[in-house]
């Protein structure tokens, strides 16, 4: 006959003795990965469930993939500390949490004042079989039409107010720093046109005024 199987309870919080940290569902972690020299893995609790006694805590998890995890790999425009939340989930024993993070929003991760070792950032959703991302669409940037890295020093054309990565417009990192005011090849160009309109309308204003006056 098969053994009934044990009853197991759900935590509101479970108390990580190791570290001395509380977590609840909800809440982002870092997760002690088999090989040592490996970076620890990021997951969000989704649920704390233990036995009826109290023990063998297990927390059930939706895993975080960094890029390099992704069936893509790295690309130029993620962020060292970019995550992607994806579709698999797992059960692990609460006794692998090696900490807590945060996973922050993209906009809130580019608006911090300083990022620390637990300072993560997540804008896409991942599919673990099939590779794809959601949304599979976002925002680029600057000649090279690549989306934003929050790693990579930037700047802003206050013409257009578009963003350029200052290799991409022939500039040195440590120029872009000590420029005050940048306007792109389009807008400069467009200001060009305007300037020699604006002459070519003066030009044409000067000669009818000359003219009328000879005519008096």
């Amino acid at each position: 006959m098969a053994k009934a199987r044990a009853a197991r309870r759900t935590l509101d919080s479970y108390t990580v003795k190791a570290i001395n940290k509380t977590i609840q569902a909800g809440d982002c972690v870092l997760m002690r990965p088999s090989d040592s020299s490996k970076l620890p893995y990021v997951a969000r609790v989704e649920k704390i469930e233990s036995d009826s006694r109290g023990g063998n805590v297990r927390v059930h998890i939706r895993w975080y993939y960094r890029p390099e995890e992704s069936i893509g790999g790295r690309r130029q425009f993620h962020g060292s500390k970019e995550v992607f939340l994806s579709d698999h989930h797992d059960v692990q024993s609460a006794d692998t949490i090696e900490g807590k993070c945060t996973v922050h929003s993209f906009k809130s991760y580019t608006k911090l004042d300083a990022v620390g070792n637990e300072d993560f950032f997540c804008r896409f959703e991942y599919n673990s079989s099939t590779g794809a991302f959601t949304p599979d669409r976002v925002a680029v940037y600057c000649k090279c039409e690549m989306p934003y890295n929050p790693d990579d020093l930037m700047v802003q054309c206050e013409g257009c107010s578009d963003w350029f990565h200052p290799t991409c417009i022939g500039m040195t990192p440590e120029e872009a720093k000590r420029v005050d005011h940048f306007f792109c090849e389009n807008c400069l160009s467009e200001d060009k046109k305007k300037l020699q309109n604006s002459h070519a309308t003066s030009r044409n204003s000067d000669t009818k005024v000359d003219t009328k006056r000879r005519r008096r």
